[in-house]
């Protein structure tokens, strides 16, 4: 019941994302694989409590970004149709190449 309030009051913002075909907005509007990232962000931080310095957390979240991107090996779904669709979209932004 809240998600129609939201969209109405930013209208103006929601419907460009109306534009993209199905497979494009399917890709858009997922946000799993932004929560499973910030999952082990704060997995790794968490776990080691305080910081002695600002760079010392940058390290830490580097090194588990950096694990992060070994574990995922799996492609986006779709991603042929997602990638041939962008590059009709915003040709000059998106060369097949």
């Amino acid at each position: 019941p809240a998600i129609a309030p939201s969209w109405r009051r930013a209208w103006n913002e929601v419907i460009p994302f109306l534009d993209y075909p199905p497979e494009v907005r399917r890709l858009i509007y997922t946000t799993n694989a932004i929560e499973a990232l910030n999952s082990k962000i704060r997995r790794a931080v968490r776990t080691r409590g305080h910081f002695p310095s600002d760079e010392a957390a940058a390290k830490l979240i580097y090194l588990a970004l950096n694990a992060t991107s070994v574990e995922w090996k799996r492609s986006v779904r779709e991603w042929h149709r997602v990638k041939s669709q962008l590059a009709i979209m915003f040709e000059e932004r998106f060369p097949m190449a």
